[in-house]
């Protein structure tokens, strides 16, 4: 093995994205490698009880200037509804001074980001390697983000046959193209700019998605596996949630988290606390309070606390998914199919069901749920959200015991998870992307 190496991390400002990145940082600190890690300011003290290393990754703390359009104290995506995504991106260019300074000072030898696509042009001036490193899906990237890509039209070639699009999937769509248009310059200019590709999978389970990218920029796509962090058994379950979880059967609880970057509209959260309630089962809902309110108390449904008083529980705080998902009382994982959590659902024993609410959410619902027919997706209606009965039959298709369906995605769910699982395939990846970086790192010839 070559000489340690130096690098430096850019991530979007998205704890989606931040939190990843910090799991890569730690993998390669473990190999002795060292990484400084550019993030906002206000975004160093949520992410430091993630930093394993930290004598070896080092958090360089950005000031985010002023954009006119983007709220006082805003820094990450989790700030901001996404409609104001377009004053953070801008805010991010701004921080390119802070960026190349940092580079020049340090030296490093290799530099990651993925929305920043300037980043390659300024690591060229400074002979520095850079990678853009993707923690979104493949299925994403393949579909939305190669030469030529038209929103919501399959590229020439692409490498699914399945419907990727329907009628009601307008909401995700019209929320997309916004960003759309922001994006899709920067990632293709990043991409083809870049010294190396590397995305958060794996062939298992996106393969023809990485040969698809591969072909398309002609350059190889270094894979790192989904990337999630090692078990801390140091840690158990919150007590409240441990208790509560314990009074129920095996496998009977409905856990739903729809991710830090969703707010709801209050009749959509009240539509998804009533189809949680029609289904008669026990059920934890970790969302934020929806827009316009301070509280999940003062928008849930009428007499609905009372209602459900032994068998339901809406939060609107932070919870430790990982370990409720590993709870033997939790059966069924409701989600956005945002790419995090479509991995814990994978490598989960829970029952999959699928409620995306952004464009590349609704690509890798179909993914799991029409090619790996490991999940369901919840029906919508024309509004583009989703009737309480429709919630209700989804989970409840998944969770009888004799329910055809249920029976097929549980089979398909488990042969899956048992490939993804199988000692040594994650960690893996994940060696041999460290060791690939190491070589890309020390040869001065290698492209």
């Amino acid at each position: 093995m070559g000489k340690k190496f130096h690098a430096v991390m850019f991530p979007w400002f998205a704890f989606g994205h931040m939190t990843p990145y910090l799991h890569l940082a730690n993998k390669l600190a473990e190999n002795g490698h060292r990484v400084t890690f550019l993030l906002p300011k206000k975004a160093q003290k949520q992410l430091e009880h993630q930093n394993m290393f930290p004598d070896s990754i080092v958090f360089h703390p950005l000031t985010i200037p002023h954009v006119d359009g983007l709220p006082a104290g805003a820094e990450t995506a989790s700030d901001i509804p996404i409609s104001l995504g377009k004053f953070l991106t801008a805010a991010m260019d701004l921080t390119r001074d802070q960026v190349e300074a940092a580079v020049r000072d340090l030296r490093p030898d290799l530099i990651f980001f993925d929305y920043a696509y300037w980043v390659a042009e300024m690591a060229k001036e400074h002979r520095v390697k850079s990678v853009m490193y993707f923690v979104i899906s493949a299925n994403s990237i393949a579909h939305e983000h190669v030469p030529g890509g038209k929103l919501g039209v399959p590229p020439p070639g692409y490498p699914s046959s399945k419907v990727l699009y329907r009628e009601h999937d307008a909401h995700a769509l019209l929320s997309y193209s916004i960003y759309y248009e922001r994006m899709y310059h920067r990632i293709t200019t990043g991409l083809m700019n870049c010294d190396f590709i590397s995305i958060r999978t794996c062939k298992e389970v996106e393969g023809k998605f990485c040969d698809y990218i591969e072909s398309q920029y002609q350059r190889k796509v270094f894979l790192t596996g989904p990337m999630l962090p090692d078990p801390d058994n140091s840690k158990e379950l919150e007590d409240r949630w441990s208790h509560w979880l314990s009074r129920f059967e095996t496998g009977s609880v409905i856990y739903c988290a729809l991710g830090s970057q969703i707010y709801l509209e209050k009749n959509q959260f009240q539509e998804l606390c009533l189809g949680m309630e029609l289904t008669g089962l026990p059920f934890l809902v970790a969302v934020k309070p929806p827009k316009g309110v301070e509280t999940i108390q003062e928008a849930l449904p009428e007499g609905f606390e009372e209602r459900v008083k032994n068998r339901g529980v809406v939060w609107g705080e932070w919870v430790q998914q990982p370990l409720i998902l590993a709870h033997p009382s939790v059966g069924c994982f409701v989600n956005h199919c945002g790419f995090g959590s479509m991995w814990e659902s994978l490598v989960s024993d829970c029952q999959i069901v699928l409620l995306p609410y952004l464009c590349d959410q609704v690509l890798n619902t179909r993914l799991m749920t029409e090619e790996l027919e490991v999940s369901v997706e919840v029906q919508r209606e024309e509004t583009g959200w989703f009737a309480k009965e429709s919630l209700s039959v989804a989970i409840t298709s998944v969770m009888d015991k004799d329910s055809e369906v249920g029976n097929r995605v549980r089979r398909n769910h488990a042969k899956k998870k048992e490939i993804l699982v199988s000692p040594g395939l994650l960690t893996g990846y994940t060696d041999k992307f460290v060791e690939t970086l190491q070589n890309l790192a020390n040869d001065p010839n290698l492209e």
